[in-house]
């Protein structure tokens, strides 16, 4: 794993905290100018969350699928530009309900566009990414096609023939809706060729993208309705355990996270088939991946679904030795990061060390405990990965300022008191360890106070809709953090 072998500086920013003019971020223009914004500081890595298909809430580690990207990050103006979307086709009948619809609307038309007007080139390369892709495009955009026609309901409240995955109904299915698939699958497309076209540019600059892979999946998702045998399920459908943590410093009852859990023996049969899948779509997306619960291919916490909360639950332990040689063994050796944050067990470090795999520093958990705190960065090895926070903690700013008196004395004796604020010492302090990778919260290099936090483990609401803007990354914010990246050598 060269790629994490040296010195760099990265960047902590969801696509839908980009600036623009739609209700979140997308991959337009703005995309674009960030990167340039990297270039220009010397960052050369830009940290994203998930990008699939969020479910109502938004939670991108809650997806509708394992592989798909989310359609609302696609850029309009863009599709305008290729002459798919006419300006005058943005009727008003595309503006009556929520924002998501509006969307929609505009990409079903942006289709019909396509097929009107589309390059000759353009036109077969639909068709072989539908090819290319139909290993897990067909059962994903039959599912959300019967989704939309079911008002949303989750997989298990269809009727019985569908829910089970019958051939026959689903051969008649396929035949019905099939208009409905292939605008589905053309969202598919424009978001793959959108998001590679970003890639490919940040490239050229230097710049990699790390992305985020979730270890469980959205029981209500194409992957559990295609594939019920990989799953913990019973003969109904239903879960029978649901994944979590118990309680820890996040949350004292835990989090209860639902998702189902895997089948590893019946996984292990099949060479890990369904995980290399997985990993080859995201792989192609990005240079880097971050392994969301790493500890879970250790062991993970099985949940009895009937429980409300995860204070109940077992240790049940999972085959990621043999799964991680059975990736590597099918794609390569891959640049992988361990999210090894939690209740971590020698058996979990012995794994990461076991395909030398950085796991992950976080400076805010670094000041509490003794000398031996792993998070201080006197503790660090030169394999890992230095965060200030990540995006299930506050800012930095909002940390530092609830503090006590006495943490705050210890901080800024172990950082030698330094003459600038906390929250700037500890941007310093990240990118000054020995830490190969250290990544920076957006919001944290804007200074930005608790209102402006991603994420807060453990509730449901007024979550990931963050976003900066740029009026507010003054000229010396970006100059200092260059002045920064090139002191400790990571440009």
């Amino acid at each position: 794993m060269t790629t994490l072998n040296k010195r760099r500086a990265g960047i902590l920013l969801h696509i839908t905290s980009l600036p623009g003019a739609g209700q979140q971020g997308d991959l337009g223009q703005d995309a674009y100018n960030f990167v340039n914004f990297l270039w220009s500081a010397g960052i050369t890595v830009w940290q994203t969350l998930p990008l699939g298909v969020t479910h109502a809430d938004g939670s991108p580690y809650q997806s509708l699928s394992a592989h798909a990207g989310n359609p609302q990050l696609i850029s309009i103006d863009s599709l305008v530009a290729s002459g798919w979307l006419l300006l005058s086709e943005q009727y008003e009948d595309c503006q009556r309900k929520s924002v998501k619809f509006y969307k929609n609307c505009l990409l079903s038309k942006a289709f019909y566009g396509f097929l009107e007007r589309a390059t000759p080139e353009d036109k077969p390369d639909f068709k072989n990414f539908c090819r290319d892709k139909a290993f897990w495009l067909d059962d994903f955009s039959l599912f959300m096609a019967l989704r939309n026609e079911y008002d949303q309901q989750c997989w298990n409240q269809w009727p019985d023939e569908l829910k089970n995955h019958d051939a026959a109904a689903i051969k008649i299915a396929k035949h019905r809706l099939k208009d409905c698939c292939d605008i589905i699958k053309f969202e598919q497309y424009i978001f793959f060729r959108q998001w590679m076209a970003l890639k490919a540019y940040a490239n050229e600059r230097g710049i990699l993208l790390f992305g985020d892979i979730p270890i469980f999946v959205s029981y209500d998702s194409a992957d559990v309705w295609a594939n019920r045998q990989d799953f913990k399920l019973d003969e109904a459908g239903e879960m029978l355990v649901v994944a979590g943590v118990p309680p820890d410093y996040f949350s004292e009852t835990g989090q209860r996270w639902g998702n189902p859990h895997y089948d590893w023996d019946y996984l292990r049969q099949t060479g890990f088939h369904w995980w290399i899948e997985r990993m080859q779509t995201q792989c192609e997306q990005f240079d880097i991946l971050r392994i969301d619960h790493f500890r879970g291919l250790e062991a993970a916490w099985e949940i009895p679904a009937s429980e409300p909360t995860a204070q109940v639950g077992q240790w049940v332990t999972a085959p990621g030795s043999a799964l991680l040689k059975a990736i590597i063994a099918a794609l390569g050796d891959i640049a992988l990061v361990a999210e090894d944050l939690g209740i971590i067990t020698a058996e979990v470090d012995a794994l990461r060390d076991e395909f030398n795999l950085p796991g992950m520093k976080i400076l805010q958990f670094a000041f509490g405990g003794d000398a031996d705190n792993p998070y201080l960065p006197d503790n660090y090895e030169k394999n890992c990965v230095a965060y200030t926070g990540t995006h299930d903690n506050d800012t930095t700013v909002g940390w530092a300022e609830k503090l006590s008196e006495h943490e705050r004395n210890y901080i800024f004796d172990y950082l030698g008191n330094p003459s600038t604020s906390l929250q700037c010492a500890l941007i310093q302090t990240a990118l000054a360890s020995v830490a190969n990778l250290a990544i920076i919260p957006m919001q944290d290099v804007l200074e930005l106070g608790t209102e402006h936090r991603m994420n807060t483990p453990g509730t449901t609401a007024g979550n990931w809709n963050w976003r900066f803007q740029w009026y507010q990354l003054a000229p010396e914010r970006a100059a200092r953090l260059a002045r920064l990246v090139e002191l400790f050598n990571r440009k």
